[in-house]
C-alpha cells in the first residue's frame, strides 16, 4: 500500500515514516509512500501557497493552484484523495479498515484557514475529521489517519495482535499486565497465572465487556444491534448490569451514612450516627 502526502511541511510526517513499525513496514516493502511538497508547484519564486479569502474574513486560505498542479503530479484523479478536516465525516475503525483495503490514498495536509472549496470539488473523494475539535497542523491530522490504517494491512502488524483490541469485535479492549508479578502491592490477577486458557478467555472477554458498558456504553447497543454479542456474552452483561446496582445501592447507602454521620459532628449527637436504620 502507498500514502501519497501532500503538504506544507514534508518534515513532519517525513520523521513518522521514517521510524519504528512504519520504518520496518517501509523496509520490508508492505507500505511505501511519497511526501509532495506543494510549495514546488508555487508561481512565484517565494513559492506562494495562500491568500486571503474572497468576501473578506481572517486568516489566509491554501490557493487553489499550487495544490491542484500537486494532485496532477500524483495523478490524484485516478486514486481516492482524502482532505483532513474538522468539517469532514468522524474518523472510525471502520473506516479505517476500508482505506487500508486501497492500493494507494492520496491525503492532503491543510493549514492556515482550509484549501480553497473548489479543490474539495474537483478532486477530493473523502473529507475526514479526527475529532470534534481544531487543529493548525494537517500534517499531524494526517499521520493520525496513516498510523490507524497502516497496521491494518497484511504483514505489518500479526492478525491475532489485532483480533482482540479496542473495537474489534465492536468492544474496547481487555487490561493486560506483564512482569513483575505484584508491582506497589498490586498483584497480576490469578487468573492470568493459571495457564488455563479457557478461564483466561473468559476473564478477558468479560473485561471487555465491563470496559466497554462502564467507558462506552453506546458501542455495547451497537454491537447488540449488529448481532456481534454471543448469548455468553450477553449473560455476562447481565452479571455486569447486577453488579454495577449492587456497586449503585451500596455507593447510596454510603452516602447516607456520611450524610448522618456529619449531622451528628454538627449536633455533637453520636449516638446512633453509624446505625443504618
Amino acid at each position: 500500500m502507498k500514502f501519497t502526502v501532500l503538504t506544507l511541511f514534508p518534515e513532519i510526517p517525513r520523521a513518522y515514516f521514517e521510524s519504528s513499525i512504519m520504518a520496518k513496514a517501509v523496509e520490508k516493502g508492505i507500505i511505501a509512500y511519497d511526501l509532495v511538497n506543494i510549495r514546488d508547484f508555487a508561481f512565484d519564486k517565494h513559492r506562494t501557497c495562500d491568500d486571503s479569502p474572497y468576501g473578506g474574513g481572517a486568516g489566509q486560505l491554501m490557493l487553489a493552484e499550487p495544490l491542484g498542479r500537486a494532485l496532477d503530479s500524483v495523478n490524484a484523479m485516478k486514486k481516492r484523495v482524502i482532505f483532513v478536516t474538522p468539517g469532514g465525516k468522524q474518523f472510525t475503525q471502520k473506516k479505517a479498515l476500508e482505506l487500508s483495503r486501497e492500493e494507494e490514498l492520496v491525503i492532503i495536509c491543510g493549514r492556515y484557514e482550509g484549501i480553497d472549496q473548489r479543490i474539495i470539488d474537483y478532486y477530493v473523494d473523502d473529507e475526514i475529521s479526527i475529532g470534534d475539535y481544531v487543529m493548525s497542523s494537517g500534517e499531524v491530522s494526517a499521520t493520525v489517519i496513516v498510523d490507524t490504517v497502516y497496521r491494518l494491512v497484511d504483514g505489518v502488524i500479526s492478525s491475532e495482535s489485532l483480533d482482540e483490541e479496542s473495537y474489534s469485535g465492536g468492544l474496547l479492549e481487555y487490561p493486560q499486565y506483564t512482569r513483575p508479578p505484584v508491582y506497589k502491592g498490586m498483584e497480576v490477577p490469578e487468573v492470568l497465572l493459571s495457564g488455563n486458557h479457557e478461564n483466561i478467555r473468559k476473564w478477558r472477554l468479560k473485561k471487555r465487556l465491563e470496559k466497554t458498558y462502564y467507558a462506552r456504553p453506546d458501542m455495547v447497543s451497537a454491537a447488540r444491534v449488529q448481532g456481534l454479542l454471543t448469548a455468553e456474552a450477553e449473560k455476562m452483561i447481565e452479571e455486569i448490569t447486577g453488579q454495577n446496582c449492587i456497586k449503585h445501592d451500596r455507593k447510596k447507602r454510603n452516602k447516607l451514612l456520611y450524610g448522618r454521620k456529619k449531622s451528628a459532628e454538627l449536633t455533637g449527637d453520636d449516638n446512633g450516627s453509624d446505625k443504618d436504620n
